[in-house]
């Protein structure tokens, strides 16, 4: 009997253990942080600013989840869809709008947060861009952001005689004397995926460089102006010195890094990969090209036959209609 009763007493003891350690798991808040700075040393800057933040706030279960931007109107879709929307959302600016649309943010968190950190530590134009026309609201909270360029081997440019690609005129003239150039295989990694948002990224560019928009000021599509026709003829004709296939910025970035293209579409993101290089699925890094940075320039004007453009993204956190209210206080406060 004493030895049954001593085997239910640590049956007792452990349920009663289990129990505790249930009810403490439940009693945490866990706060899901999604973001589109979804590369692996991204991600683990990102977990060990949550780990700390963790420590300093025991209560709390802070979840990053990298996503891949080209997906995220669709994985909202769904998270919405099942009602288990993530509580902070690290995105462009494009997608503020239609998410204001849908009802997916929470404004006034936006606002009661921006005006936490104070109005006036953010400039006026990434302000604009974030607030709702219909009610005033900030809709999220402008965070970083990034300028693209067309990066070029001014080594090889040099040795060519080729201007700096900035005009259409110099794009194409490097387009047809690139390949096959010291040990280049092509001109220019293409943005050609068409489920990634790289090819986008890169024709808003061309397009904006030839005064072509997709709509004009009364709303009306405007896919086939003279000048929307000449951009889209532009950038696909570049085909004929790309990498064959479909691509996006990492084919581009690994072809430019590798010395097997003298072009590449990328944001200043890029710089340090010139010195280092990228980091691939294995947990390694590309093998660049001795003194690439030294041998590398960059075009961030595009000068096309009716314009000129630069282009970049101003990215933004979001919290959704959902959150927990301590999602606010995950974001900087100052």
């Amino acid at each position: 009997m004493k030895k049954y009763t001593l085997i239910l007493l640590v049956v007792l003891l452990a349920g009663l253990v289990l129990s505790v350690s249930t009810v403490s798991a439940q009693q945490k808040t866990v706060i899901e942080f999604w973001t589109t700075d979804n590369e692996e040393d991204r991600v683990l800057a990102y977990e060990a600013i949550a780990k700390a933040f963790m420590e300093e706030n025991p209560e709390v279960e802070l979840l990053i989840v990298p996503i891949d931007e080209a997906s995220i109107a669709q994985r909202i879709a769904a998270a919405q869809a099942a009602n288990k929307l993530p509580d902070i959302i690290r995105m462009g600016v494009e997608r503020v709008s239609s998410f204001t649309a849908d009802e997916i943010l929470n404004l006034d968190a936006a606002q009661a947060t921006i005006e936490s950190i104070g109005i006036d530590d953010f400039q006026a134009g990434p302000l604009a861009m974030v607030t709702d026309p219909e009610s005033g609201k900030f809709a999220a909270i402008p965070f970083d952001g990034w300028i693209q360029a067309l990066w070029y081997r001014s080594d090889i440019f040099e040795t060519l005689g080729l201007n700096p690609p900035i005009t259409w005129d110099d794009i194409n003239a490097a387009c047809d004397a690139l390949p096959g150039a010291e040990d280049l295989l092509y001109a220019i990694g293409l943005g050609t995926d068409p489920g990634q948002n790289y090819p986008h990224q890169i024709f808003e560019q061309v397009a904006i460089s030839n005064n072509a928009w997709p709509f004009d000021g009364e709303g009306n599509v405007t896919m086939n102006t003279p000048e929307m026709i000449e951009a889209l003829r532009f950038y696909t004709d570049l085909q004929r010195c790309a990498m064959p296939g479909p691509h996006y910025w990492r084919g581009a970035r690994e072809s430019y890094e590798l010395g097997q293209s003298g072009l590449m579409f990328y944001s200043t993101y890029i710089m340090d990969d010139l010195v280092e290089g990228s980091g691939t699925d294995d947990g390694g890094n590309i093998a660049v090209i001795e003194n690439l940075p030294q041998k590398s320039g960059f075009a961030p004007v595009m000068e096309g036959n009716n314009g000129a453009a630069t282009y970049g993204q101003l990215v933004t956190l979001a919290i959704t209609k959902d959150a927990d209210p301590i999602a606010q206080e995950i974001l900087p406060d100052r």
